[in-house]
């Protein structure tokens, strides 16, 4: 990715800030196991932010169950990510990326819900998760 972003960090800083799975994804953009993250069975009210720096990514009512295993959104907060395509796995797709640092996220995809009609399919580890009111 050749854009430049307003957070920049060395890779051995981003390497000393996340632990391996969060750094495989956000800076190797690596695809964690579906199911695997507990991101995906949160409930509760609030909101999703970047792991890499805390960008506030997605808010809870625009989060669906797609079944495909990874935390799935309707659409993100407005200006919070921005998109590039993929040619990667002799496919094309839409990455999404943070807007922020650049961190990979995940894919959207156009089979998602009303109103959208959008698919926003994150990996979980690269997210952090703030119930509303900030309480954990």
């Amino acid at each position: 990715m050749s854009e430049t972003f307003p957070i920049q960090k060395t890779d051995a800083e981003w390497r000393a800030l996340l632990d391996p799975d969060q750094y495989a994804v956000l800076r190797g953009h690596g695809t964690e196991r579906p199911g695997t993250c507990a991101l995906n069975y949160e409930k509760r009210n609030g909101s999703y932010a970047c792991a890499g720096c805390g960008n506030a990514l997605f808010a809870t009512a625009t989060k669906f169950e797609s079944g495909t295993g990874w935390p799935s959104f309707g659409a993100p907060i407005a200006g919070s990510v921005g998109l590039t395509v993929d040619r990667s796995h002799g496919m094309v797709r839409t990455e999404v990326h943070c807007s922020q640092c650049g961190g990979h996220l995940g894919h959207v995809f156009p089979d998602g819900p009303p109103p959208t009609g959008e698919r926003y399919c994150m990996n979980g580890v690269a997210m952090t998760f703030t119930p509303q009111g900030g309480e954990n």
